[in-house]
């Protein structure tokens, strides 16, 4: 004859009612026994109790687990998911060659944004009339823009003017020699992600300065032409330990003694905190590296 349907789950309900019944029997029971015998009974009960829990008993018709999968940080800038955390990044000097219109060098108005072919990944190479090209070990950055005051949210369309020193601490367009050159400077817009992706080389440690770039964030790249435009002025940091690995490489031999003299705590930038700037760093010294940072602002 076919099994009735739901057999089975009777037969656990009448089980489970047997033991009840069977430990209320033994609680009452151990009421009128000696204090030991009463001690031995309540265990055998607390362990009933939990065959029941095992058994889907105890009154309830389940059970849940809740993970905390709350975060403070954030993911990897590139990927999609979104971050769940955020904080407005704090706002920082753009320091004396920001190259965005605000001041001059030896020839006059010094701005990069208002050169021909600046909104590009690639920035090792100068442009309009440039010639050189920034030797050093390879480092991407990946900048995830995030709105503060709206959950996190990524920020798309946005723009990121960036830039930083070469492998010997010299700015483009500033230091001596390099006023023509406007190489490690560039534009990305922000992809449907909220990332800014720039192909450059490892900036070198200068005297007075831990390692750093800097970048400001602009409403859109038809914005990033002036500075007075901004809506955000930034740096990014990179671990001590990272810039110590990439400064035994050929090339940076003066960032060694610079950075044996620094450290965020005299640094006149980031003494004050450096955990919502410095960037996570993958890779190596001989293929390169990626460096990611979430950029919150309060959009």
């Amino acid at each position: 004859m076919q099994e009735p349907q739901h057999a089975h789950d009777h037969a656990d309900a009448d089980h489970n009612g047997g033991l009840l019944h069977d430990l209320r029997t033994l609680a009452h029971t151990a009421a009128h026994l000696s204090a030991d015998r009463r001690q031995a009974l309540r265990s055998l009960l607390g362990m009933g109790t939990l065959m029941l829990v095992g058994c889907g008993g105890g009154g309830d018709s389940g059970s849940s687990v809740t993970a905390d999968t709350s975060t403070s940080g954030t993911t990897t800038p590139g990927t999609t998911g979104g971050v769940s955390s955020c904080s407005v990044i704090p706002e920082e000097t753009a320091g004396p060659y920001p190259g965005d219109g605000s001041n001059s060098n030896s020839a006059g108005l010094a701005n990069a944004l208002a050169l021909s072919g600046i909104v590009r990944s690639d920035i090792r190479s100068s442009i309009a009339g440039g010639t050189a090209t920034a030797a050093g070990v390879p480092l991407t950055i990946q900048l995830r823009l995030v709105n503060t005051a709206s959950a996190c949210a990524d920020l798309s369309g946005y723009a990121i003017y960036l830039w930083h020193c070469d492998r010997d601490g010299k700015y483009s367009m500033y230091s001596s020699g390099l006023t023509s050159e406007n190489y490690l400077r560039g534009v990305q817009p922000t992809d449907s992600d909220g990332v800014a992706s720039f192909t450059t080389i490892f900036p070198a440690c200068y005297s007075g300065r831990m390692p750093h770039v800097h970048f400001e964030v602009y409403r859109s790249e038809t914005t990033a032409t002036q500075y007075s435009n901004k809506l955000k002025t930034s740096q990014l940091a990179f671990p001590a330990a990272v810039c110590q690995t990439v400064y035994a490489s050929t090339g940076y031999s003066q960032s060694v003694s610079n950075l044996s003299q620094m450290s965020f705590a005299t640094d006149n930038v980031f003494s004050d905190g450096v955990s919502l700037q410095t960037a996570t760093v993958t890779g190596n010294a001989v293929d390169g590296y990626v460096a990611t940072l979430t950029v919150g602002i309060g959009a």
